[in-house]
């Protein structure tokens, strides 16, 4: 039998790119010492604007390839099979440019305060900003999801990694001196989550409607800021995003969630937990179609279940007829005798 990989069009072009820019700025560097070219320098990002987007593609040695390529292979292959090739690739452009150019930002005005020039002259290039990216959409997409390493010996849920990783790449930045890494890390972060929460576009998988309804953004409970961090330190950061976000509300920067649009992001999320996306590593080939079946399947018990549960309750909500004693005289009464006042005033024995 043929063993063949199976890799979408952009996830493959991205590969592509990877390897062409980081064979290119070793040439570059070693041979002509340009690195600039292709990396980006603060200094110099203005006469090479594409280095914006390059500086992501242009690793430095063979292990921060083979980190990247992974990344790219297992990441994108499972983003862009789950979101389709055009939302991914927007959600690559935005991860790869935002994060660059914040971070050149950031060292210029560094260098503006200090005044030190290695400041201007730092090289910041590397997938690190697209890999804090993809384990933020990790997060939203599979957060059960359980990571098993050393053959059982440690598991992770994927909804830890974010946390891990942002902890890891501060910590390298203050003592080994990675800072460009550190910046990018949470740039990187920061640029998905906020995509993500509050402006991406996604299918309606609790949706009990067989046609292609969207919502914008995700305002789950279980994607909130807050939510990324361990239990304890929650109500800290909790304090801080809460008067960060209704200030951005006030300044008509962000729109707020309604009580709706919270309602319907939970039912996505457990739709999602029931199973609505495919597997994380699941590979090519025959694999890979009995997965888009039994994806299709999944989606249309869980609409089922949707349409059912929503009739059972708009059948229980319906108000009951009152009871027959109270609209309809009781026998003895009808045989009696009215009283005066009944006769008189007949209307007001009437329900």
């Amino acid at each position: 039998m043929q063993w063949r990989i199976n890799i979408p069009p952009l996830t493959k072009a991205l590969l592509a790119l990877l390897i062409a820019c980081s064979i290119s700025y070793q040439v570059l560097w070693y041979g002509l010492g340009r690195q600039h070219y292709l990396a980006l320098i603060p200094q110099w990002a203005l006469f090479a604007p594409w280095v914006y987007f390059t500086a992501t593609y242009s690793e430095q040695n063979v292990i921060t390839i083979l980190i990247a390529g992974a990344t790219l292979l297992y990441g994108g292959k499972y983003l862009e099979r789950a979101w389709g090739s055009r939302e991914f690739g927007k959600f690559i452009l935005l991860v790869t440019l935002v994060p660059n150019f914040a971070a050149s930002l950031v060292y210029v005005l560094l260098f503006a305060i200090s005044q030190n020039d290695d400041l201007a002259l730092v090289v910041i290039q590397g997938s690190v900003a697209l890999q804090a990216a993809f384990l933020v959409a990790f997060k939203q997409l599979v957060p059960e999801h359980t990571v098993t390493i050393l053959k059982g010996a440690i598991q992770i849920r994927v909804k830890h990694f974010p946390a891990i990783f942002l902890v890891a790449n501060t910590l390298s930045g203050i003592i080994l001196g990675t800072d460009t890494a550190l910046v990018l890390a949470w740039v990187g972060f920061m640029t998905s989550w906020t995509y993500l929460r509050f402006y991406k576009y996604q299918l309606d998988l609790a949706s009990a409607s067989t046609g292609q309804s969207q919502l914008r953004g995700d305002a789950s409970e279980t994607f909130a800021f807050a939510c990324f961090w361990p239990d304890m330190i929650q109500p800290p950061v909790v304090a801080i995003a809460d008067g960060v976000y209704n200030a951005l509300v006030a300044l008509r920067i962000c729109t707020p969630f309604s009580a709706e649009d919270i309602e319907t992001s939970n039912e996505q999320a457990n739709a999602r937990g029931q199973g609505g996306l495919p597997s994380l590593l699941n590979q090519g080939g025959r694999r890979g179609e009995i997965s888009r079946r039994d994806e299709a399947e999944r989606r249309r018990a869980i609409a089922l279940k949707a349409l059912d549960q929503r009739l059972h309750e708009a059948t229980s909500n319906k108000q009951t007829p009152a009871p027959l004693s109270a609209s309809v005289p009781a026998p003895e009464l009808m045989n009696s005798q009215p009283s005066p006042e009944a006769e008189i005033h007949p209307k007001q024995n009437e329900p």
